[in-house]
């Protein structure tokens, strides 16, 4: 096999790319259903010749687009599964993360190749060599090298504890800053509002919460905590201005709901700015969807532009929102593919912050 074609691989037909992206965005919920159920039923056949079937259509749709980095990816998961329907292989939990994780990795080298980014930080090379030796491995050994698998390619060992969404001890200094302690308390009872639009939606606005000020302290408190506080509880209040039909969809948004979308932190940053000693928070919400390479949004703001709120508040949201797509799967919530994933596309991000944010998640996991 040539390691060039996954590092980097040449697209011979952008249609046929955009194709093959379309399926897999059909195919991936239907296997993440399917082995959600198999955790409960492994011994159920038709479940199991569902996901043979959907993985095995994978490799057919890479294939016939070809795409060979979708094919050399679902090959050795649909050896596996074979293994699994004769009987020679249990399927376990460490099993089930390993096929997530791959299906993860396929569809953001995808997404990558046909917005012309580098595949380098998904550690393909890695993951495809290991799923390889997986497929032929002994079934007593296939649960630790899958466990040793996904920490090779996330850098995370596989089992990551939820996120608490309790509520954190508020930034504000009790006593003094009255108005701003009240000004707090209303932030929150706005975003509590945004957050009871969903089911999906309950507990965001505290791990989001929680996740930033840790963030944030892990970088020595180089931001305000009390204007963290109040952009988090206001950075997604814009949403409720636009129509629900755009920010409560379910998949792919099209051309004209993303430029409406970029709306929704002006709104917000708006709301504060009209309110004497928010400005810092002001500037956090109107720059949280921007990105250090300048593909962000409402400004395109390079990375020296954009505040250091906004570049901690941008890894914790797009966190949830990885959390939130796969919660609209249908899947139990995966916390280390969350966090593989924003690790996988770093570059989105400020480095800077990428570092203190894995601490505090390593912080979880030791605790």
């Amino acid at each position: 096999m040539d390691i060039r074609s996954i590092v980097a691989p040449v697209i011979q037909d952008r249609e046929l790319l955009d194709e093959f992206a379309e399926a897999l965005t059909d195919r991936a919920p239907q296997i993440e259903r399917d082995i959600a159920e198999l955790r409960k039923s492994p011994h159920d056949r038709e479940i199991t010749a569902d996901l043979f079937r959907a993985v095995h259509n994978i490799k057919g749709d890479a294939a016939l687009c070809k795409f060979e980095l979708g094919v050399v990816l679902a090959h050795p998961i649909e050896t596996m599964l074979t293994r699994f329907r004769e009987g020679e292989l249990p399927f376990s939990d460490m099993l089930a993360e390993l096929i997530l994780l791959a299906i993860d990795r396929l569809e953001l080298a995808t997404d990558a190749l046909l917005l012309h980014k580098p595949l380098d930080n998904l550690q393909l090379p890695v993951l495809v060599e290991g799923l390889g030796e997986i497929a032929q491995e002994v079934a007593a050994q296939v649960d630790a090298s899958c466990a040793d698998l996904i920490e090779a390619v996330t850098g995370f060992p596989p089992v990551i504890p939820d996120i608490s969404s309790r509520t954190p001890k508020s930034s504000a200094a009790r006593g003094e800053q009255k108005n701003a302690s009240l000004d707090l308390q209303f932030f929150r009872s706005l975003a509590l509002q945004f957050e009871s639009r969903s089911p999906l939606f309950k507990g965001r606005t505290m791990r989001i919460l929680r996740l930033a000020l840790e963030t944030n302290k892990a970088g020595n408190n180089a931001v305000d905590p009390m204007q963290l506080e109040a952009a988090v509880y206001l950075h997604d209040v814009g949403m409720m201005l636009l129509p629900e039909s755009i920010w409560l969809k379910v998949g792919r948004m099209s051309p004209e709901d993303k430029v409406a979308l970029c709306n929704h932190p002006g709104f917000a940053a708006g709301l504060l700015l009209r309110m004497p000693g928010w400005e810092p928070a002001a500037e956090m919400v109107a720059q949280h969807h921007e990105m250090p390479d300048g593909g962000g949004y409402p400004n395109a703001l390079l990375a020296d532009q954009i505040c250091a709120g906004a570049k901690i508040l941008a890894i914790v949201d797009a966190f949830e929102a990885v959390m939130l797509k796969h919660i609209h799967r249908g899947k139990n919530r995966s916390v280390l593919r969350a966090i593989a994933e924003i690790n996988a596309c770093d570059k989105q991000f400020a480095p800077e912050w990428i570092a203190p944010f894995n601490s505090v998640i390593r912080k979880t996991i030791e605790a």
